[in-house]
């Protein structure tokens, strides 16, 4: 019987610019009793990483901050609230606000993404493998709204020693039949898990999975990154009121000229 266990690391104290984020988990583990075995996975908040790196910036540079951090408008949609961005930002990932944060974070302060979370992921797993003494994954998460579906979800950004995906590709189902297209993202699906546990507002910023050993390797170079749908195979470059705005604009402009060398043409 396959069997997945979690367990949220509690006894962190708040993670500022500069701190080890490997001593402070290594801490937490030993204080939690959990000896980290071959193939386990810790997700670890892109928050913290973000804290670690000292990627904090004042709360009143916010909105500068989320347009520094676009590459690419999405959606952009009024609100009593204000005005909600979808972007791309330059990691590639399609989300509100640029992942430009103000939760969990001290107040007049909020905090950007990390510059590399792939980068991150693989630094901190080179250090706990050292300092734990066995091949453990290391996920970065974070929370992430879907397309078509209320709420959020925590989703991978960050992977060193994981396998992003579970390509099934080739394989039969239960009835023989071929499988042509089924990729399993399974760093997403452990990261929301992780988050199942670890919560939005305990503390606990750090998760433990157990369990799926099989999808832990030996390389780093698991890039979270590669699950990241833009350029050529993104179906969805807009957002529905953007993309009806741009074929407006494009029809207008294709019709006026089309007018316009018609009227030159009929002119004697």
């Amino acid at each position: 019987m396959t069997e997945l266990h979690a367990y949220a690391l509690g006894g962190m104290r708040e993670v500022v610019a500069g701190d080890r984020l490997d001593e402070l988990i290594a801490a937490a583990l030993a204080e939690q009793g959990l000896q980290v075995r071959d193939g386990d996975i810790l997700v670890v908040t892109s928050k913290i990483v973000s804290k670690a790196e000292g990627r904090t910036v004042r709360a009143d540079d916010r909105e500068a901050a989320i347009t520094d951090e676009t590459v690419r408008v999405v959606a952009t949609r009024a609100h009593p609230g204000g005005v909600t961005r979808i972007v791309e930002n330059r990691l590639g990932i399609v989300q509100a606000a640029a992942g430009v944060d103000a939760s969990n974070t001290p107040v007049g302060t909020v905090l950007l993404l990390p510059v590399d979370p792939d980068a991150s992921a693989r630094q901190l797993a080179a250090h706990l493998r050292e300092r734990l003494g066995v091949r453990v994954g290391i996920l970065i998460s974070d929370t992430l709204g879907r397309a078509w579906r209320e709420g959020q979800t925590d989703q991978a950004i960050g992977s060193a020693g994981v396998r992003v995906v579970d390509d099934l590709r080739g394989g039969v189902d239960t009835f023989g039949q071929t499988l042509e297209v089924t990729q399993m993202a399974v760093a997403d699906e452990i990261a929301s898990a992780a988050d199942l546990v670890k919560g939005k507002a305990s503390g606990m910023p750090v998760a433990l999975l157990r369990g799926l050993s099989h999808l832990v390797v030996e390389t780093l170079e698991t890039p979270a990154r590669a699950l990241t749908r833009t350029g050529p195979t993104d179906m969805f470059r807009l957002g529905s009121d953007e993309a009806h705005a741009e074929g407006h604009a494009e029809g207008y402009a294709e019709g006026f000229e089309a007018g316009y060398l018609a009227g030159l043409a009929a002119m004697p």
